[in-house]
């Protein structure tokens, strides 16, 4: 998709950060909030969604109050790096719901992964059905993390 930043007008940067810091607003509310009627509050949002700026808009379940107490970072490196063999192992992570973000990077490993799961034996399990089973994987490098000093998904507009 093209680059957009360039076609947001102020009040789409006021519509986007109001809903990156809750999306849960009314429209009315939202319009008011961004100093804008509501028939064009709701006809910009359904604009930019339409547009894919908005890809979806959810709510944000804090972890360890539904028995998700270990986040790990997951260094991916495969052996062969062609790239219906990249794609092969994108679509299985992405069918594994503890996977919560996969990039792929360069340069070092091949994928860089965010985990969550509820404990080490949950992690054991995971990296054995998704990493020690598949032959094309070569290395797995595991981060824990001991504190999430912060944790944000704005992005500035």
């Amino acid at each position: 998709m093209p680059d957009q930043s360039d076609s947001l007008d102020d009040l789409d940067r006021r519509i986007l950060n109001a809903l990156q810091v809750d999306a849960s607003h009314t429209n009315a509310e939202l319009a008011k909030l961004v100093h804008v009627s509501p028939p064009t509050c709701l006809r910009r949002v359904k604009q930019l969604t339409e547009n894919g700026v908005i890809e979806r808009q959810v709510a944000i379940v804090a972890p360890e109050k539904v028995g998700v107490h270990l986040t790990a970072i997951v260094e991916i490196t495969l052996d062969v790096q062609a790239a219906d063999r990249m794609a092969e192992f994108e679509r299985i992570v992405a069918a594994e719901p503890a996977v919560l973000q996969c990039y792929r990077v360069s340069p070092g490993p091949d994928f860089v992964l965010v985990v969550q799961v509820a404990d080490m034996p949950a992690y054991h399990a995971l990296a054995h059905s998704l990493f020690t089973t598949h032959s094309n994987v070569r290395n797995v490098k595991a981060y824990f993390s001991t504190f999430r000093s912060k944790f944000e998904t704005r992005i500035p507009v």
